[in-house]
């Protein structure tokens, strides 16, 4: 009776299937990754202080990686000294072993630096014309038609300049009979005093007379006085009355428009004015 023998055992299956799925080995298996727990501000201490989670549950969190800052920009003036140790470099190896090669290097890189240093005197020159305040031939004109132009106008001020002389300065001229020089300068001398009507006193350094000052007179140590050089002839000064002051305008021989335009600059311009 087979079927009456099994029918006790049927409980017995039953309730081993059942016991066999509720026990914890029947289960799958899961992954070993540790699980990943969002905590908040308040469970921080609990989870990372207390328990040392660490990396796998985010309480110390991975630094980010550092960017490397970027290297300093390589001043101007470093960068044209290199250029210019670069092109010393190359044509020295030209010289030293004028190959083909070498000879032609130095060539290209000379050229090269040719049209930068033309590029610059280009703008140079725009930003001249296009800026006032840059432009030196506006005080200075180079062309003929802005020079005569200029020139015309300094004549104008100088002359009224020295129409005004003689109202304040007196000249010393000091010569020597000897003096081959003096020979040439005392006319100059003598013409530029009778234009402007500026007195003049014509003082000797050897004794010997002067055929255009007759009325000289003879040196006492004028000039060591006046802290000028002693030994040189022809010699012109102006005499400031008003403050009672030698001004040396000049040694040697000059013409009437060099005279007058040291005479003018001397008393009317004050220096670094007139550049």
């Amino acid at each position: 009776m087979p079927a009456h023998a099994n029918r006790p055992a049927r409980p017995l299956v039953a309730a081993c299937l059942a016991l066999a799925s509720a026990s914890p080995l029947a289960a799958p298996a899961r992954s070993q990754e540790p699980p990943l727990v969002a905590t908040g501000d308040s469970e921080d201490d609990f989870y990372c202080e207390q328990r040392k989670l660490g990396y796998w549950f985010y309480c110390a969190r991975p630094r980010p990686a550092e960017t490397p800052a970027p290297p300093p920009a390589a001043s101007a003036t470093s960068q044209l000294d290199a250029i210019t140790a670069q092109l010393r470099e190359l044509k020295a190896k030209a010289i030293l072993d004028p190959t083909p090669a070498n000879v032609t290097a130095y060539i290209r890189f000379q050229r090269e630096q040719l049209d930068r240093a033309s590029l610059f005197s280009d703008v140079w020159q725009r930003a001249i014309w296009q800026d006032p305040e840059l432009d030196y031939t506006l005080q200075r004109p180079v062309s003929t038609l802005g020079k005569r132009q200029w020139q015309d106008a300094r004549n104008a001020d100088r002359n009224a300049a020295m129409a005004q002389l003689s109202e304040r300065y007196g000249l010393f001229y000091f010569f020597a009979q000897s003096c081959g020089a003096c020979e040439v300068m005392s006319p100059i001398v003598q013409s530029v005093a009778s234009t402007w009507h500026i007195a003049v006193r014509a003082i000797s350094t050897d004794g010997g007379p002067s055929r255009h000052f007759p009325n000289y007179t003879v040196e006492t140590n004028q000039r060591t006085r006046m802290g000028l050089e002693p030994k040189v002839t022809p010699a012109v000064v102006l005499w400031d009355a008003l403050k009672s002051q030698a001004i040396p305008i000049g040694y040697g021989v000059m013409s009437a428009d060099e005279l007058q335009d040291r005479i003018y600059l001397l008393t009317s311009k004050e220096a670094g004015r007139d550049y």
